[in-house]
């Protein structure tokens, strides 16, 4: 199996935790979305995932990009370590929780977004970390709510799932771009939780072959 990756991808991240945690080897393929002028939009990369994003997992002949779908697919696939509960109910809180994470608060600190702020609306980097910070402090205060009474464990349950798999990315990004996330403790819990799984720490974006 390849994954086509790039370090800081909170996406590829979320990838690389849940095929760790199924310990499932990949073959790491490195596409780096600031060199050359991003080499997702490369003529060779493009045959490979038309919509120029990472990560793209290769599995056999089968070609799969978008993160949820990837994780969803590696869960049914290779059933060893689920990431998904055994129950509808449970299912579908972890499907709310990721869903959450992925489309309502990742999308609005993305790469693409944040060069189209800097270049075609022409906002000065000070006003582009603004935008960043207010919209991760909006979507982590509702996210906070959603599991300040989850207790002692992870997302869901006490095994980490799909949702700890997205949730650990996306607190690294709020780091990396100043965000206090002391002010969110059921969120911090969870992650530090993680921090000490190895499958988290493997993955994280320090440690890939691509890390600058």
């Amino acid at each position: 199996m390849k994954l086509y990756s790039y370090f800081r991808s909170s996406s590829a991240y979320r990838v690389r935790i849940a095929c760790n945690l199924k310990s499932q080897p990949y073959e790491y393929v490195a596409i780096h979305l600031n060199r050359n002028g991003g080499e997702q939009y490369s003529d060779s990369f493009v045959k490979v995932n038309p919509q120029q994003t990472v990560p793209v997992v290769q599995d056999g002949t089968l070609v799969l990009s978008q993160s949820l779908a990837i994780i969803e697919y590696l869960d049914e696939r290779y059933p060893n370590r689920p990431l998904l509960p055994e129950s509808i109910e449970g299912r579908a809180r972890v499907r709310t929780l990721s869903q959450y994470i992925a489309c309502e608060i990742h999308p609005l600190n993305n790469l693409r977004i944040l060069k189209f702020l800097t270049g075609q609306m022409a906002l000065s980097e000070e006003q582009k970390l603004g935008w960043i910070r207010h919209w991760l402090e909006t979507g982590l205060s509702v996210l906070e709510r959603e599991l300040a009474g989850e207790g002692d464990g992870f997302c869901y349950g006490d095994t980490p799932t799909m949702a700890d798999c997205c949730l650990v990315p996306q607190l690294y990004n709020a780091r990396r771009f100043g965000v206090d996330v002391a002010r969110f403790p059921a969120i911090q819990a969870i992650d530090e939780r993680c921090q000490w799984i190895e499958a988290f720490q493997a993955a994280h974006p320090d440690r890939q072959p691509d890390s600058e």
